[in-house]
């Protein structure tokens, strides 16, 4: 009997049922999942319970996701965010069809630095350029399709906690380091399709180029904002020394042994708080109070998202150990189905789930039995978590349910179901069909 199995349906009905159907928080929803799937352990559930949880605690996963948590709300509070809008917005904004090419890249340069959801990104970003879509010749529908299109990108470009989730499931099958370079890879081809896309709309839609006397000219705006991107460094420099000549140049020096224990998943977001605290110290409180309301507003985070991600992978230490992949072992090794339509078949389930959930929290939900049904199918481990990640940064622009949609039609005045359609043809299923491909290597990430 698939006890695996069915633990981990259990525990996706839970979710499910607790967060869309009840509209609960998605942490409650975990830990009411992860007391189910303890259930099947029946006279262990105890032991397997408390052993999962001192696993979880011990896992490195669980504390870069602190780390990631504090760094996403340090950005934003310090308005490192805003002031990087307000470069791109005076260098590109003037180009045909510039506030859709703005929202693009401020929401490719949020997942680069922030790691935030998709829809937070989609508030913080189509806030700007919602308006100023509209204003400039674009329809209420498109513009709200781009915003929500766009959102994806807070989980498709590392880091996030999408990646988190997915290099704590992966275990010793692949390392951080080519987890980050394969995903930004695979981000860069999200975002160059959305750019493609946004010309095609510009034709379609007849967009003019339009002149504003009131925007801020680029060497003013990146006068006074310059300091903010040096966030970009907090990536740029763990990246540099971990991989590439660079990293093989220190392999040989006397630094060698410090340098192979540096953690991607540590050190970026680390680096990036610095940096965002040195660079927008003037936005950090002065007294202790505010230093308490502060922290108290970076706890509420720590709520909805760590106990997410430690229940998270509480629940995956369960499954684990009811023995989940000889489970999809027994289930996949009578069948004779080609891997391509195995990787299909996948990719469906993960994108259906991501409708009416998060990246992470979907992710969380079926990120593992998904990775290992592709590597019992033959799929190269990093690849195959590389089109999972893709697969679910489609949660941004799924109908019905994702708070993109909802977020994107409020700031431009469109109706909701407008946008369902376009978004499905233009954005879920281009990048689903970019997942088939990538896990299927027809579309190449690096593989290091």
């Amino acid at each position: 009997m698939p006890v695996a199995l069915i633990a981990l349906f259990v525990f996706l009905v839970v979710i499910v049922v607790w967060n869309v159907v009840i509209k609960r928080s998605m942490a409650e929803a975990m830990v009411i999942g992860f007391v189910a799937t303890t259930i099947f352990a029946g006279l262990q559930a105890p032991q397997v319970a408390a052993e999962a949880i001192v696993a979880a605690s011990d896992n490195e996963i669980m504390y870069a996701a602190i780390a990631f948590i504090f760094m996403t709300y340090l950005v934003e509070r310090t308005g490192t965010i805003t002031r990087l809008i307000e470069i791109l917005t005076a260098a590109l904004g003037r180009l045909r069809g510039g506030p859709a090419i703005v929202d693009t890249v401020a929401s490719g340069a949020m997942g680069a630095v922030a790691g935030g959801s998709n829809t937070g990104n989609a508030a913080t970003s189509g806030v700007i350029t919602g308006p100023w879509m509209t204003r400039t010749g674009w329809s209420k529908a498109r513009a709200a399709t781009v915003i929500a299109g766009n959102a994806g990108l807070g989980a498709a470009l590392p880091p996030s906690a999408s990646m988190v989730i997915m290099i704590g499931f992966a275990g010793s099958l692949v390392t951080t380091s080519s987890v980050y370079i394969a995903l930004f890879v695979a981000g860069v081809y999200q975002f160059l399709i959305r750019m493609v896309l946004i010309a095609w709309f510009v034709r379609r839609d007849g967009i003019q180029r339009v002149d504003d006397e009131a925007q801020t000219p680029v060497r003013e705006a990146v006068r006074r904002n310059w300091p903010t991107m040096l966030i970009f460094l907090g990536a740029v420099v763990p990246v540099s020394i971990t991989i590439g000549p660079l990293a093989d140049l220190l392999a040989t020096s006397p630094l060698a042994d410090a340098m192979g224990s540096v953690s991607l998943i540590t050190w970026i977001p680390v680096l990036i708080i610095l940096i965002s605290a040195i660079v927008g110290w003037r936005e950090l409180p002065r007294t202790p109070r505010q230093w308490w309301e502060f922290l108290g507003g970076a706890a509420s985070k720590y709520y909805a998202i760590g106990a997410l991600l430690f229940f998270a992978i509480a629940a995956s230490e369960v499954l684990t150990s009811l023995g989940l992949a000889d489970d999809v072992d027994r289930l996949l090794g009578p069948l004779d189905i080609p891997a391509w339509l195995l990787v299909v078949i996948v990719g469906f389930f993960v994108v259906l789930v991501a409708g009416p959930l998060s990246s992470s929290a979907t992710l969380s939900a079926v990120g593992q039995v998904s990775l290992v049904t592709l590597v019992a199918a033959g799929i190269d481990p990093l690849l195959a978590v590389i089109a999972i990640l893709v697969f679910a940064s489609t949660e941004g622009a799924s109908p019905p349910a994702s708070g993109a949609i909802f977020v994107a039609s409020g700031i431009t005045g469109a109706k909701p179901e407008q946008t369902f359609i376009p978004l499905v043809v233009y954005y879920v299923l281009p990048f689903f069909i970019l997942g088939v491909l990538i896990a299927l290597g027809i579309v190449p990430v690096p593989i290091t």
